[in-house]
């Protein structure tokens, strides 16, 4: 499979910045309809990322979202292979991954945007083998 990252990112991506609070980062997240923004610094690099799930807590408004972000943000380059943010994924036991490009981001890819691969019919699945034909044959 030779899918690459920037052919199934999301390209707009909507980002936070430590300094805003809680409350706007909610709202900011029930508006697009979307579940999790990019934390950025000045430079439009990765410092954080917060979902849904983490705002789900009882907070204070007027926190700063550097509170309750998680630092730990994995990254994928835009011009990488798909395999590498489903691997990324599956081993971390998250959602969706950062995209950047010169170390600022510039996408997101998330399981769904993974999943068109099988429902544009673009990841093809073996055959599972044919039982044999010959008299005789042991059967599995």
């Amino acid at each position: 499979m030779n899918v690459k990252i920037n052919e199934l990112m999301t390209e707009s991506v909507i980002t936070a910045e430590p300094h805003q609070s809680v409350e706007h980062v909610r709202k900011m997240l029930q508006k697009n309809k979307i579940g999790a923004v990019p934390v950025v610094n000045g430079e439009k690099q990765p410092v954080g990322i917060v979902s849904t799930t983490d705002l789900s807590h009882e907070l204070k408004a007027g926190a700063p979202i550097s509170n309750v972000m998680t630092e730990k943000v994995y990254t994928v380059p835009q011009y990488g292979d798909v395999s590498v943010a489903a691997r990324i994924m599956r081993n971390h036991g998250i959602h969706r991954v950062v995209v950047t490009h010169e170390q600022q981001v510039v996408g997101m890819i998330s399981a769904f945007d993974l999943l068109k691969l099988v429902d544009g019919h673009r990841f093809v699945a073996k055959n599972s083998p044919t039982p044999s034909k010959r008299k005789g044959a042991k059967r599995a």
